[in-house]
């Protein structure tokens, strides 16, 4: 929940300093929409009994956590709607600005948009 909350602070305070003079209803309820759509997927609470594997979890979980603010950036450039070969076009000079390949941005956009952390395998995870 504290996820989502902070998901919608971020996307109305950028709307707000975008220059959007007043929130409607549609904007918020659209805002409020795709965080809960975004959001990553709380991870198993199985107690471990080892805790080199708790560790590794917590570890994992934080990769998780940063695939998604970069998918969140990602996003930013090249939203949902576009497929991921229009995106890649989109996304080249970004991805080489920051350091990252092209399929690491993709699959990181991928993952933001649904919450799926199997959108990562092969990449972070």
């Amino acid at each position: 929940m504290d996820v989502v909350a902070e998901l919608i602070t971020r996307r109305l305070a950028a709307l707000v300093h975008s220059g959007l003079q007043a929130l409607d209803d549609p904007t918020v309820r659209a805002v409020v929409r795709q965080a809960v759509r975004t959001a990553p997927s709380p991870a198993p609470v199985e107690p471990a009994a080892d805790p080199a594997v708790t560790a590794l979890r917590a570890v994992v979980d934080e990769l998780a956590a940063c695939s998604h603010q970069l998918g969140e950036l990602m996003l930013e450039v090249a939203p949902a709607y576009l497929s991921d070969t229009a995106a890649a076009d989109v996304l080249a000079v970004l991805c080489d600005e920051i350091g990252e390949s092209v399929d690491n941005g993709l699959a990181a956009r991928r993952y933001t948009i649904s919450g799926d952390r199997r959108a990562l395998h092969g990449t972070v995870l």
